[in-house]
């Protein structure tokens, strides 16, 4: 049974994003054509886009499935926020390929938070995070208007890692680590 902590459950996928909460949204281009639109696709789904970026990341399978289980981890040594997610859409198009995850008791923030990426006519592949939170714990609602600039350069950072991921795809070579949160 599901225990998100949040009744929008969804609304990255179809939107309007639900009031009420912090909105973001950041897109950036991290390839061109079929092989990088499939690269980036299996590199957000498979996780690998998270630990690239830093992250540490448990899940309850090797691929994003809806009903997955997912812990992730941010922080410098000891100094870490944990955050209990459950996976509650997938995409695996043609054209379209990601998914979302909701936030579960304990979690810092309260909401929802999606990864996607896309194919455009001109083959230019584009990744998006789209997230709706607000906070739940009391050292979220302390750093107030800090959550946010955190939420964007942690956006932009998973955007970074990912095209470092398809263009090592590219050349044979392996994927940047990024070592900030470790």
């Amino acid at each position: 049974m599901s225990t998100l902590t949040y009744p929008e459950v969804g609304a990255t996928r179809l939107g309007p994003l639900p009031d009420g909460y912090h909105h973001l949204h950041h897109r950036t281009a991290v390839g061109h054509g079929r092989a990088d639109f499939e690269a980036a696709g299996a590199a957000v789904t498979d996780w690998r886009m998270h630990r690239a970026a830093g992250a540490r990341l448990r899940a309850s399978t090797d691929r994003a499935e809806p009903g997955t289980a997912v812990r992730v981890s941010i922080g410098l040594g000891p100094v870490r926020f944990t955050g209990l997610c459950e996976v509650v859409w997938t995409a695996y198009g043609k054209e379209r390929i990601g998914f979302a995850y909701g936030t579960r008791p304990r979690h810092p923030e309260c909401g929802e938070e999606c990864f996607l990426v896309e194919r455009a006519d001109d083959g230019t592949v584009w990744f998006t995070v789209l997230a709706f939170s607000r906070p739940a714990r009391w050292y979220t609602r302390i750093a107030g208007p800090l959550v946010p600039v955190v939420q964007q350069w942690y956006a932009r950072r998973l955007g970074s890692a990912l095209g470092g991921i398809v263009a090592a795809g590219r050349t044979g070579q392996a994927a940047p680590e990024h070592r900030y949160w470790t």
